[in-house]
């Protein structure tokens, strides 16, 4: 702040964070009258704006569940310490509160094992009740661990075995207005085998 000495009055502002390249910069700028020096005053930096708030948890809703049905897998090939097999899928079912519907036959999945972990890439198609036509894209991961606790919905509903890491991360397109969200949504998803392997079930969460 401009000052001048002994009189109590202030001619303007200038604020800096401090340090001698402050301090020479203000003393580079000639003084309003001889009796009149510059005082630094060190910027005040904001408080942090997450002070004292809870750090954000992701919350996931339950959108739908995929029953898929499988056929046996098909051997394709393998590369250095790597193998693929395909998996059809056959048909199914969809249900839940925000879609329902069918898994039309014809896709499946492509399935890569390295190691003890198998990376998924599955492609299908759903067809909603009102016969809408959706494109799955549904990747993840399948492999065993110890750090994988079973998971239960608040109804007791198992939706994933302990030990076992068999997490999807799917897409979906579709150009039917009322199943746009699905296009413009995250979604999560916990698939557990069923029927011996014959059937995988994959609830499908959304990602608010």
């Amino acid at each position: 702040m401009w000052g001048d000495v002994g009189a109590g009055r202030s001619r303007g502002v200038f604020s800096a964070p401090g340090g001698p390249y402050t301090r020479a910069l203000v003393d580079s700028v000639p003084p309003l009258r001889s009796e009149a020096r510059p005082a630094v005053r060190p910027a005040v930096r904001p408080a942090a704006r997450t002070k004292g708030r809870d750090p954000v948890t992701p919350a996931l809703d339950l959108a739908f569940e995929i029953r898929a049905h499988l056929a046996p897998a098909r051997h394709v090939g393998h590369g250095d310490g790597e193998s693929l097999a395909f998996t059809p899928i056959t048909g199914g079912t969809v249900t839940g509160p925000r879609l329902t519907g069918t898994v039309l036959p014809g896709g499946g999945d492509w399935g890569s094992t390295r190691g003890a972990v198998c990376q998924l890439d599955a492609r299908y198609l759903l067809q909603a009740e009102d016969g809408a036509v959706i494109d799955v894209v549904n990747r993840g991961y399948y492999r065993l661990g110890a750090d994988c606790p079973a998971q239960y919905e608040e109804d007791g509903l198992q939706v994933s075995e302990a030990g076992v890491y068999f997490r999807t991360a799917p897409v979906f397109r579709t150009d039917a207005p009322a199943h746009r969200w699905l296009a413009e949504t995250v979604f999560v998803g916990l698939a557990r085998p069923e029927d011996e392997g014959r059937t995988v079930v994959i609830r499908m969460y959304a990602l608010r």
